[in-house]
């Protein structure tokens, strides 16, 4: 069992990009074959690309640095400039990435969403050429849905945003960064996912537990125009066989497992939910937004009181925090986790009542 409280903070539930890599990826990159992926290619991130592509449905791939590159190289690739590229308003792309119209020259719309999903009315609105309207080059979804706690819009919704992006003449790009837990909570494979976008990107340094990188897919025109940005853009790498052997064991021997994740995530969501002035989502996936607004201290504060507790959270807002489980996380740590938050809200009770 763990000390009910720790100075040195032993849970991370800021990221399930803190996972390590396995010892199965560790003996993969040990033994990877490679080659100048500037030049001639890397076998083994040829391998990759090849591995990821099937389990996407897609015909081609592309292994990048990261999934922000991926879904950068999407929109470059698909949109032309003076074009709009549209995105649910609180979605990663359009809150952390537009900033990418510096260099592509698009303009980005933000479409109101409701648990990551956005409203179709909106979607058909905006897709409609009209007067002076920009054309939409580029409809962006995503799943799962950061911002929305982990949530997985239904496929039925996807299918929806994919005819209405065909009939406009628009591509559609899929930021799965968090795709396999997606696919794990539908119960469905990657590429039945992946088939209502044009190109996907799946992040292989999170809850998967690679090191780095991500891959993009989609048709071979697509991704050979891929290829030729990447370069543009800097993220050619030479021997990266090195970090695309991980890669590999990352896409074809960690999906499933995810569902422990989920497990996590639900008990910790439950028990929050038990300590006064808290409350959390149900969540869908891997990820926990636990809003603190009753508790009489703000994000930034429970922020402090956790790390003092060995619990490192991030903040998501004034009166949010962000909670991710992962594959270091077991029911052992759920159940430190809990006494921590426990403790920081009988401190942050009692503080209340000595300032009264």
């Amino acid at each position: 069992m763990r000390d009910s409280i720790d100075p040195n903070p032993s849970l991370d539930l800021r990221s399930d990009t803190v996972t390590r890599p396995t010892p199965q990826m560790y003996e993969r990159i040990a033994s990877a074959p490679l080659g100048d992926d500037g030049l001639d290619g890397d076998p083994t991130a040829v391998e990759l690309e090849t591995v990821a592509a099937e389990i996407l449905g897609k015909a081609a791939a592309l292994y990048v640095p990261s999934a922000t590159m991926a879904n950068l190289l999407a929109i470059l690739a698909q949109a032309q400039r003076q074009e709009l590229v549209l995105a649910e308003a609180a979605s990663h792309i359009y809150m952390a990435e537009r900033g990418a119209a510096a260099l592509t020259g698009t303009f980005y719309q933000g479409i109101a969403g409701t648990l990551g999903a956005m409203d179709l009315d909106a979607v058909q609105e905006a897709l409609q050429p009209s007067g002076a309207k920009l054309r939409v080059g580029v409809v962006c979804l995503e799943t799962s849905h950061n911002n929305a706690g982990g949530t997985v819009p239904p496929l039925a919704y996807m299918q929806a945003v994919q005819e209405m992006a065909q009939a406009a003449g628009a591509s559609v790009h899929l930021d799965g960064a968090r795709l396999m837990n997606a696919a794990v909570a539908l119960g469905v494979g990657p590429a039945g996912i992946a088939a209502f976008a044009d190109t996907v990107s799946v992040c292989l340094s999170k809850g998967l537990s690679a090191p780095m990188g991500a891959v993009l897919a989609g048709s071979r025109e697509t991704i050979g125009r891929c290829r030729q940005l990447r370069k543009m853009l800097g993220g050619n790498q030479r021997q990266v066989g090195i970090a695309a052997a991980a890669g590999i064991v990352a896409i074809t021997t960690m999906v499933d497992r995810l569902a422990e994740d989920h497990v996590s995530a639900h008990w910790l969501a439950c028990g929050i939910g038990e300590i006064e002035g808290l409350s959390a989502n149900d969540p869908q996936t891997n990820i926990v937004q636990v809003d603190v607004g009753a508790s009489g201290a703000d994000a930034r504060a429970w922020e402090q009181a956790l790390r003092e507790r060995g619990v490192l959270v991030r903040p998501w807002g004034r009166y949010r925090l962000r909670c991710v489980t992962h594959r270091h996380v077991g029911p052992d740590d759920i159940d430190f986790g809990l006494r921590a938050f426990r403790s920081a809200s009988e401190h942050f009770a009692a503080a209340a009542l000595a300032a009264r």
